[in-house]
């Protein structure tokens, strides 16, 4: 089934931009394209799309507004069965308060000019359930906004990380994939997943954006990442 997708920009050419090259491609469907975060939210109660296209910057309710709206209505009402991914849409310099819609729950992070190929990826990463983390965005944005937010509450570890998910975390804060994580800590593909899945469940992590953010926010990421062959 095609991945479906609502757009949320205030700008047209925005709009119409990221409509069709999503529609170019085969595996995904844009239901529909909104002016606001008010519209955005009528359109996932109607058409319930697997993805959120949003930009954190709009006039009314703004894009953390309408995250902040969906993460309490699928806290209130668990069994409502749909809450889409979203992806916020960003010009950086501005939005330095994107780190709370990140908090929020939001699944990526791209910037208005970012390529097609980028735009296409960060949808079909969220409509998986993973985060596509941009180096060029995400990992900046965290690292700046952290030493803001790390005199404040801390998520808090139900147990200690192990020293390669230690060595994992650090790897994901600064914006590596799976495979270039397993590349550069010379251990498999489904042992970095397993590492993964394991911090998720100490940090209470909804996705691999968190626990880049609590990377940052905690100090670890700016650490060093352990390198050479090692057992998982």
């Amino acid at each position: 089934m095609a991945i479906s997708v609502v757009i949320a920009d205030d700008q047209e050419m925005v709009r119409t931009g990221f409509r069709m090259i999503l529609e170019s491609q085969p595996d995904i469907e844009v239901l529909a394209d909104v002016v606001d975060g008010t519209a955005a939210l009528a359109a996932v109660e109607r058409l319930r799309p697997d993805v959120l296209l949003l930009d954190i910057r709009m006039p009314g309710t703004d894009g953390l507004e309408v995250t902040r709206r969906l993460a309490e209505r699928a806290a209130a009402h668990p069994d409502y069965g749909h809450k889409p991914r979203i992806v916020i849409v960003t010009t950086f310099d501005l939005d330095a308060y994107v780190h709370a819609a990140l908090h929020g729950g939001a699944s990526g992070f791209l910037l208005k000019d970012a390529s097609p190929a980028m735009l296409v990826e960060a949808v079909r990463a969220a409509a998986a359930g993973d985060a596509l983390i941009s180096p060029a965005i995400t990992v900046r944005l965290l690292r700046e906004l952290a030493p803001a937010t790390a005199g404040g509450t801390t998520r808090t570890l139900a147990e200690p990380l192990t020293d390669r998910e230690q060595d994992v975390v650090r790897a994901l804060a600064r914006g590596r994939t799976n495979a270039e994580i397993a590349a550069e800590l010379y251990v498999s593909l489904s042992t970095v997943k397993s590492h993964l899945a394991n911090v998720q469940v100490k940090l209470d992590a909804r996705n691999r954006v968190e626990i880049a953010a609590w990377a940052w926010e905690s100090g670890l990421a700016r650490g060093s990442t352990g390198g050479g062959p090692a057992a998982p």
